[in-house]
């Protein structure tokens, strides 16, 4: 992943509320910053900020 596509990732993190961010684990937390596919258990806490393009 290159730095923007990481910047990107960061700052859409930061974005979530507070509330969101904290029910997650550090493993979620990294796979949300880093991985190339999420697993099913991070999208269905994150469905309701995810569009689909």
């Amino acid at each position: 992943m290159d730095k923007k596509a990481q910047k990107e990732r960061q700052k859409a993190f930061d974005s979530l509320p507070p509330a969101i961010r904290d029910s997650l684990s550090q493993e979620e937390k990294q796979l949300f910053l880093t991985a190339e596919q999420w697993p099913e258990a991070l999208f269905q806490k994150l469905e309701e900020f995810i569009t689909k393009e």
